[in-house]
């Protein structure tokens, strides 16, 4: 069964009360997840699996700040779930669409710090977002918030990461030259079920998300 992020935090708060002096390291992977990718399955796992952190938390958005088009909240969450929320240590949060309206990552990490002063967060990036992320709304708090964890992706230069600045904290990155996740896209996905290609949608989702997205008509596959 996928566990949810409410379990997760009531564990983290029994840790919590237990030693106050013990963070829990919450790595914050946003995102549209439109559909969730096995990019996004690889991503969450690699970073689990060697970054100093206890927990995934997947925050798919609830609406896009720049008015792209999604899939219904409900679906993207429920496809999250299947595609992440079994693996160990990875929760899935619909905290995004409990704040409402159009979600901002520095609204939802001043919301989790608020609701969760256990928890010291990062931030889970991949390098293909690397130039854009100084030009986010308050960029410099988010940093403070949640230090980005940078992920390599095929295709995308990996001396974008030495924008960041790491001298505000000195805890290691995942630079993106050392390993490289395979270079796939949500939107390559769509146009693929849109097209009819479902060998290519296959090479590129997890199988229960297929399934879901066929059953319930998702972006033109019909149902």
């Amino acid at each position: 069964m996928a566990r949810t992020a409410e379990g997760a935090a009531g564990a983290a708060g029994g840790r919590a009360r237990g030693s106050a002096s013990e963070a829990r390291r919450v790595a914050i992977f946003g995102g549209s997840f439109n559909p969730p990718h096995v990019a996004h399955v690889l991503a969450a796992t690699y970073a689990i699996s060697v970054a100093p952190i206890d927990e995934v938390l997947v925050v798919p958005v609830y609406r896009h700040p720049f008015s792209k088009e999604l899939a219904p909240f409900e679906h993207r969450l429920a496809m999250c779930q299947l595609a992440l929320g079994w693996l160990p240590r990875v929760s899935v949060s619909a905290v995004e669409r409990d704040l409402g309206g159009e979600s901002l990552t520095l609204r939802t990490l001043e919301h989790l710090a608020a609701a969760h002063p256990g928890w010291a967060m990062r931030l889970l990036v991949g390098a293909d977002v690397l130039p854009d992320l100084p030009r986010w709304h308050r960029f410099d708090r988010i940093e403070q918030l949640a230090p980005p964890i940078v992920l390599g992706r095929s295709g995308f230069a990996a001396t974008a990461a030495e924008q960041l600045d790491e001298a505000a904290d000195p805890r290691p990155l995942l630079r993106p030259a050392d390993v490289l996740l395979p270079q796939i896209s949500s939107s390559e996905i769509r146009r693929a079920f849109a097209a009819g290609d479902l060998e290519a949608v296959r090479q590129r989702v997890p199988r229960a998300v297929l399934d879901y997205a066929l059953a319930h008509g998702l972006y033109g596959s019909g149902a």
